[in-house]
């Protein structure tokens, strides 16, 4: 199986989109900066998916597609709580419960030789809340004319973040004491 594939390129584009949406953002082209996010958020719904369809899957994309997204969503956390258009805790919790994750992994293999931890499901609605609230702060920022529900957004996406931080923290424990 080739390795840089369609699923594989399609997460490569994601992450050379990082840099030009950071980029677009500091130099204030929100425009450019919304258009950049819906496609690095679109090369990450369809990545997966045709690797799925197609039988695709590789260990580079494997190891590619969960360092694309969190490049993406530390890399947005930061600049848009730099900006203002965040809360400072809110990226913290983000970025902390990305690392706890990551520092966690580590101890599980260590401990167990256990190298593929599979996503949960409280993980995959914490990160899909978290892109929809970037999402809809650049769009508020670019359209103005959104309903006033970025608190509610907030305060669902710190919840999501850390109760999914703690579930991935009660599974590690219980792979460790399964040992």
């Amino acid at each position: 199986m080739r390795v840089l594939n369609l699923p594989n390129s399609l997460t490569i584009a994601r992450i050379v989109i990082i840099p030009l949406f950071t980029i677009a953002v500091i130099y204030k082209r929100y425009d450019y900066a919304l258009y950049m996010f819906i496609a690095a958020a679109l090369t990450d719904a369809l990545d997966g998916f045709i690797a799925r369809l197609t039988n695709q899957k590789t260990e580079l994309g494997t190891f590619l597609d969960p360092l694309a997204d969190k490049f993406l969503l530390v890399t947005s956390f930061i600049i848009f709580s730099i900006n203002g258009w965040l809360p400072k805790w809110l990226a913290i919790t983000v970025i902390s419960r990305d690392v706890i994750v990551v520092i966690g992994w580590v101890l599980v293999y260590l401990i167990t030789h256990i190298s593929n931890v599979k996503p949960t499901v409280t993980g995959k609605a914490a990160i899909a809340m978290q892109l929809a609230l970037l999402c809809y702060v650049l769009l508020k920022i670019n359209a103005g004319f959104l309903p006033d529900v970025q608190n509610a957004l907030i305060w669902l996406t710190a919840a999501l973040t850390i109760i999914s931080g703690l579930h991935y923290i009660y599974r590690g424990f219980r792979l460790t004491n399964a040992e």
